[in-house]
């Protein structure tokens, strides 16, 4: 095992763990902390991939101004726990097989590359440049990047209605 191979599953752990505990973290303000500890790792992994622009965007736009927004909004609703609700039926299956349906193509996407060394091939000069990673994300990928958008900005209106909508149920009461 390479040093190299070896630094990429210890930040690749990290990186898992902290997403894990982010969702079984039953406190809003430790999940927001947990997902800045996994979005550290994931700027680890990309200059360990020798890609220190997209590194220091992801520590930029994410562990700082999107987890700055995430934590303005927890503070401003508040962090208490919200009352325990038995789901909709059809949740539970739903969840399962979704979540086996990702775990199978986790399986896949690692197999299929069995006898490739794809963890050690050099870095491209296309994650490296800025310039060439701006032309890339405004002339070939201009449609997944504004539908990222667009969902972002729906879950976070999604957010506030859920949110008011439940204190206002609780003023009634």
């Amino acid at each position: 095992m390479t040093p190299q191979l070896f630094v990429f599953l210890v930040i690749a752990a990290i990186a898992v763990i902290a997403a894990v505990a982010m969702l079984l973290s039953r406190n809003t303000v430790y999940s927001a902390l947990y997902l800045i500890v996994n979005f550290l790792a994931i700027a680890a992994i990309y200059l360990s991939l020798g890609a220190p622009f997209v590194a220091l965007a992801q520590v930029t736009v994410y562990a700082g101004a999107i987890m700055v927004l995430f934590l303005f909004v927890i503070m401003m609703l508040g962090a208490e726990k919200l009352k325990e609700q038995e789901p909709l039926k059809w949740q539970r299956p739903l969840a399962i097989f979704l979540s086996l349906a990702l775990v199978g193509e986790a399986v896949y996407a690692l197999t299929s590359h069995i006898g490739q060394d794809f963890l050690t091939q050099p870095p491209t000069d296309t994650l490296a440049d800025p310039k060439a990673i701006g032309a890339l994300l405004f002339n070939q990928y201009s449609l997944p990047f504004e539908i990222t958008s667009i969902i972002l900005l729906v879950a976070a209106v999604g957010a506030v209605v859920l949110t008011r909508a439940g204190k206002k149920e609780e003023e009634k009461s």
